[in-house]
């Protein structure tokens, strides 16, 4: 990997594993694609809290996913804030970044001034993972427990994918004198993937070598989260130390190992083509009903905000 010294880590997410433990992990930092998400829209600030959260979050899991695969997360509740959904699209080729978008749906009559996650009410955590044509996307739902997002996500992994997962996400907003009040945002993930009995060459069959096991893994994993827990939000917000630095600082009797860090930024894949093929199944008349005074058929993008103006004759079945 280049000299550490040498990365610019906004916008980058950098894989590492602990070979001691066997768990591997992710350090992000998203400053420019968290304030280019929330540029899209004037969200209130308890939303734009839970939107850079999320954000976070995604980048965290989806740099997990293949190649040319699409993670979507979602946040669904009764609440003032009534939903957050997030894409991170993996890219195609090896030295392309990532992308990633977010927005969320809310009532702002409801919005109160305590806690962003006291804004989020009864609901469910999902997560949904589209490997492209052919394929049937996965999908998985859990609970919305916990105080945090991330504290739900952790959830997820626990309940439906059975690995043991800490996340750890800071964000807040700083006033820099030459661009003013921005978001800073950044996170670290770590997930237990211990080996088999088996494969250390151990017995499967010998309960008090499985026993033995076991312990030693849950110690392995109970140290790790102990050290991970000392992490300082300006050790992950701030420039003067570099992820490598600090999974270094952190985890340097676990034999950390680090790699290519991957780049992120925000994108979306809103366009005109897109839009004429969701209303592709529309007749006539359906068409005639979306047409405005002005006569035409209009579409927002959720995420970006791009407005499309389009010609009814030209649009649903009757275009083909």
């Amino acid at each position: 990997m280049e000299d550490a010294s040498n990365i610019n880590w906004d916008e980058k997410i950098l894989p590492f594993e602990l070979r001691v433990s066997d768990c591997r992990g992710r350090v992000v930092r998203l400053d420019q694609t968290v304030n280019d998400i929330l540029s899209q829209h004037n969200y209130p600030k308890q939303v734009e809290s839970l939107i850079s959260e999320m954000v976070i979050i995604t980048a965290l899991l989806g740099s997990m996913v293949e190649p040319k695969w699409k993670l979507s997360l979602q946040v669904q509740t009764d609440g003032p804030v009534r939903m957050i959904a997030t894409d991170y699209f993996a890219p195609a080729e090896v030295d392309a970044p990532a992308s990633i978008r977010a927005y969320a749906s809310y009532d702002g009559a409801r919005i109160t001034n305590g806690k962003p996650f006291d804004q989020l009410g009864k609901g469910y955590f999902a997560v949904i993972i589209d490997q492209g044509k052919g394929a049937t996307p996965y999908k998985a739902l859990s609970g919305l427990d916990g105080s945090s997002i991330a504290e739900a996500a952790e959830g997820y992994f626990a309940a439906s994918e059975q690995i043991a997962t800490k996340l750890i996400v800071e964000h807040g907003e700083t006033y820099m004198k030459d661009t003013g009040t921005q978001w800073r945002a950044a996170g670290m993930l770590l997930q237990h993937l211990p080996k088999s009995l088996k494969s250390e060459g151990g017995d499967p069959e010998n309960e008090k070598e499985q026993r033995d096991h076991a312990q030693r893994k849950d110690e392995d994993w109970n140290r790790v989260n102990i050290l991970l827990n000392t992490v300082e939000g300006l050790e992950l917000l701030g420039p003067y130390v570099s992820p490598p630095e600090l999974v270094w600082r952190l985890f340097n009797e676990e034999e950390p190992a680090v790699y290519e860090p991957k780049d992120v930024q925000f994108g979306c894949t809103c366009s005109e083509e897109r839009v004429r093929q969701s209303l592709s199944i529309y007749g006539v008349k359906d068409i005639e009903k979306m047409t405005t005074e002005d006569g035409k058929v209009t579409a927002d993008c959720q995420f970006c905000n791009r407005h499309f103006e389009l010609d009814p004759a030209t649009v649903g079945l009757a275009a083909k």
